[in-house]
Protein backbone atom coordinates (compact mmCIF):
# COMPACT_ATOMS: atom_id res chain seq x y z
CA UNK A 1 0.00 0.00 0.00
CA UNK A 2 0.97 3.61 -0.30
CA UNK A 3 1.21 3.94 3.49
CA UNK A 4 3.75 1.07 3.70
CA UNK A 5 5.75 2.60 0.85
CA UNK A 6 5.81 5.99 2.57
CA UNK A 7 6.95 4.46 5.86
CA UNK A 8 9.72 2.48 4.16
CA UNK A 9 10.82 5.59 2.28
CA UNK A 10 10.95 7.62 5.51
CA UNK A 11 12.98 4.94 7.27
CA UNK A 12 15.41 4.66 4.36
CA UNK A 13 15.77 8.44 4.21
CA UNK A 14 16.44 8.64 7.94
CA UNK A 15 19.10 5.92 7.67
CA UNK A 16 20.87 7.80 4.89
CA UNK A 17 20.77 11.07 6.84
CA UNK A 18 22.23 9.41 9.95
CA UNK A 19 24.99 7.85 7.86
CA UNK A 20 25.83 11.18 6.27
CA UNK A 21 25.81 12.94 9.64
CA UNK A 22 28.25 10.35 11.00
CA UNK A 23 30.56 10.78 8.03
CA UNK A 24 30.48 14.56 8.38
CA UNK A 25 31.20 14.27 12.08
CA UNK A 26 34.12 11.95 11.42
CA UNK A 27 35.77 14.67 9.37
CA UNK A 28 35.94 17.02 12.36
CA UNK A 29 38.13 14.79 14.52
CA UNK A 30 41.43 15.07 12.57
CA UNK A 31 41.16 18.84 12.30
CA UNK A 32 40.47 19.12 16.03
CA UNK A 33 43.48 17.05 17.06
CA UNK A 34 45.68 18.89 14.56
CA UNK A 35 44.56 22.17 16.11
CA UNK A 36 45.26 20.80 19.60
CA UNK A 37 48.70 19.50 18.60
CA UNK A 38 49.54 22.85 17.04
CA UNK A 39 48.40 24.70 20.17
CA UNK A 40 50.54 22.39 22.34
CA UNK A 41 53.66 23.73 20.60
CA UNK A 42 53.20 27.18 22.11
CA UNK A 43 51.12 26.40 25.21
CA UNK A 44 52.47 27.46 28.58
CA UNK A 45 51.02 24.67 30.71
CA UNK A 46 52.35 22.96 33.79
CA UNK A 47 53.63 19.43 33.24
CA UNK A 48 50.53 17.75 34.69
CA UNK A 49 48.16 19.71 32.42
CA UNK A 50 50.39 19.14 29.41
CA UNK A 51 50.35 15.38 30.12
CA UNK A 52 46.56 15.43 30.52
CA UNK A 53 46.08 17.27 27.22
CA UNK A 54 48.44 14.89 25.43
CA UNK A 55 46.45 11.96 26.81
CA UNK A 56 43.18 13.58 25.71
CA UNK A 57 44.51 14.05 22.18
CA UNK A 58 45.63 10.42 21.98
CA UNK A 59 42.25 9.26 23.32
CA UNK A 60 40.51 11.47 20.74
CA UNK A 61 42.50 9.80 17.98
CA UNK A 62 41.70 6.33 19.34
CA UNK A 63 38.01 7.16 19.68
CA UNK A 64 37.99 8.42 16.08
CA UNK A 65 39.65 5.25 14.81
CA UNK A 66 37.09 3.17 16.74
CA UNK A 67 34.25 5.11 15.14
CA UNK A 68 33.29 6.93 18.37
CA UNK A 69 33.28 10.36 16.77
CA UNK A 70 31.06 12.07 19.33
CA UNK A 71 33.41 10.98 22.15
CA UNK A 72 36.43 11.96 20.07
CA UNK A 73 35.09 15.44 19.37
CA UNK A 74 34.01 16.00 22.98
CA UNK A 75 37.42 15.03 24.34
CA UNK A 76 39.31 17.04 21.75
CA UNK A 77 37.13 20.10 22.39
CA UNK A 78 37.91 19.76 26.11
CA UNK A 79 41.63 19.52 25.32
CA UNK A 80 41.37 22.70 23.26
CA UNK A 81 39.68 24.47 26.19
CA UNK A 82 42.55 23.47 28.48
CA UNK A 83 44.92 24.83 25.85
CA UNK A 84 42.96 28.07 25.61
CA UNK A 85 42.48 27.47 21.89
Amino acid sequence: TMEEFSMKTMIATAAVLFALAGAASAGQCPSLWAKAEEAMKTATLDDATKAKVTEMIEKGKADHEAGNHADSEAGLQEALKLLGA
